[in-house]
């Protein structure tokens, strides 16, 4: 699944009405905040422009040397007017929180589920990093169904066993059932956790508008070409950048290999979607988000997660991620678009595919006249205009490649026999992206190599992608989403404090 280009998106605002925000919703007192690595801040920080989709804050002079204050480390203080600030801040992805993690008897609360099949070896790794955890482990009809119990009887877990295989989502909701605790913590067998990783996660949900939160998932290291490869571009490697996780926010998902959730939450979103094999874990969060919840990625706790061990393992487990985008298009619409950019964006690059740049640059220039507009009664507001438009084009070129690559890649090798010129095009977005990655840093092998198995790595997901539209007969999650006008801004005046 593609990030969408935020700084062309609509305006979602989540921002809640301070009528609706009673003192048991707002942030707890003693956090300490940190400013998304978008955000500038301007004007001695009475201005700031950020978040995802991107917004305009104007604070008074209170609030900036509040904001200021946390941005130096200072914690939020126990002040109502501090507290609804934050509130604003935090679920405008404008700035982070950094949790303490809480002590070992505070985890009593917490039920571990983890949903088990065939795999014993990585079940005895898991549960032998447990600790004194409440464990349930649901076995989806395991062929080695006794190995599995006796693994069980060995650390004190709970087992469930499913006669016959009915799939992740559907495990995951019986070791839910079974759970006494207000949070539960799912976990997969092939994940490798490291000491205090609860600990700091569950830090999270003294905020209780916080629904759930996963930490980074690194790919084991290895020596094969394999291993090198999934350390670099693992698709459950979400990077290192803490972010609010919702549709259309560079971040719009985290998967469920290690998700930590409030269990009531879980059931009033109706759990995990027992007909979907593969993406349930994004269906699952973007419900939590449409119920008003909020999940965050919080890259301070890592563990790792075992690779697929064959190159045909790892071709169908691309394959199986490309297909769920159908079933999730079917469910949730323009969420699920390859691509996303502003229609100004998607004129500026149609044209200059044509091979008409000029009109294309054109459609540049007017976009960012149109934004300047609205950034007119703002400081430096032709710089900021500038920068912001560019920056919005390139994001857009960039998954427009991408979505190429991946989704579209059927249709584009069709374009490519019938119309010769446009080969060189083609190449470019189906290669560039990756090309730029190696520059930059990202070489699990040599160019040639690394680009040849970015490439395979895209054609299996695109595979998927359109074998899902061909299954389920719904063409949704091929379709791009071009909001209306140019980026978007929300402005929002805070005068707490």
């Amino acid at each position: 699944m593609l990030p969408p280009n935020t700084l062309a998106s609509p305006p979602t605002s989540v921002l809640l009405p301070e009528t609706m925000l009673p003192e048991t919703m707002l942030p707890p007192a003693g956090i300490r905040l940190v400013a998304d690595t978008t955000l500038d801040l301007r004007d001695n920080r009475r201005l700031l422009i950020g978040g995802a989709p991107l917004r305009i804050i104007r604070l008074t002079d209170t609030g900036a040397r509040i904001v200021g204050e946390w941005l130096n480390g200072e914690p939020l203080a126990d002040t109502g007017p501090a507290r609804r600030l934050a509130r604003r801040l935090l679920d405008a992805g404008v700035v982070h929180p950094v949790v303490a993690p809480v002590a070992d008897s505070d985890l009593a609360d917490t039920t571990v589920v983890i949903p088990a099949y065939n795999d014993a070896d990585g079940l005895a790794g898991c549960l032998g990093s447990l600790g004194d955890l409440p464990v349930v482990v649901v076995d989806d009809a395991s062929e080695n169904s006794a190995e599995i119990a006796a693994l069980c009887q060995k650390h004190g877990a709970q087992l469930i066993r499913h006669h016959v295989n009915q799939g992740p989502g559907s495990a995951r909701n019986t070791g839910l059932g079974a759970a006494t605790t207000s949070l539960v913590a799912f976990i997969d067998t092939d994940v490798e956790l490291r000491l205090g990783w609860l600990n700091h996660l569950v830090g999270h949900f003294e905020d209780r508008r916080v629904a759930a939160v996963a930490p980074r998932i690194r790919s084991r290291p290895g020596n094969t070409l394999l291993e090198r490869y999934e350390q670099h571009h693992s698709p459950l490697d979400l990077g290192d950048r803490r972010a609010l996780v919702a549709p259309r926010n560079p971040l719009s998902y985290v998967p469920a290999a290690v998700l930590v959730a409030r269990v009531d939450a879980i059931q009033e979103a109706g759990g995990f979607d027992a007909e979907m094999r593969a993406g349930e874990d994004v269906d699952l969060v973007w419900r939590l988000v449409s119920n008003g919840g909020l999940v965050r990625y919080d890259p301070a706790v890592d563990v790792e997660h075992r690779p697929r061990d064959t190159w045909r393992a790892f071709l169908d487990q691309r394959r199986s991620y490309g297909s769920s985008a159908a079933d999730l298009g079917a469910r949730h619409g323009s969420h699920v678009a390859p691509a996303r950019c502003s229609r100004w964006s998607a004129a500026a690059w149609g044209a200059a595919a044509a091979g008409h740049p000029m009109v294309g640059l054109g459609a540049a220039v007017g976009s960012t006249a149109a934004l300047k507009r609205k950034f007119d009664p703002l400081p430096d507001s032709l710089a900021m205009t500038i920068r912001i438009a560019g920056i919005g084009h390139l994001h857009a070129g960039h998954g427009i490649a991408r979505a190429v690559a991946r989704a579209w890649w059927p249709l584009a090798v069709l374009i490519a026999l019938m119309r010769p010129r446009t080969r060189p095009l083609i190449v470019a977005a189906m290669l560039g992206p990756s090309l730029l990655d190696w520059i930059r840093g990202s070489r699990p092998a040599g160019l040639i190599r690394t680009l040849a198995l970015r490439l395979a790595d895209d054609l299996a997901y695109g595979a998927g992608v359109w074998q899902g539209v061909l299954r389920t007969r719904d063409a949704t999650s091929l379709i791009p989403d071009f909001p209306a006008g140019p980026t978007q801004t929300v402005e929002n005046r805070t005068d707490q404090g």
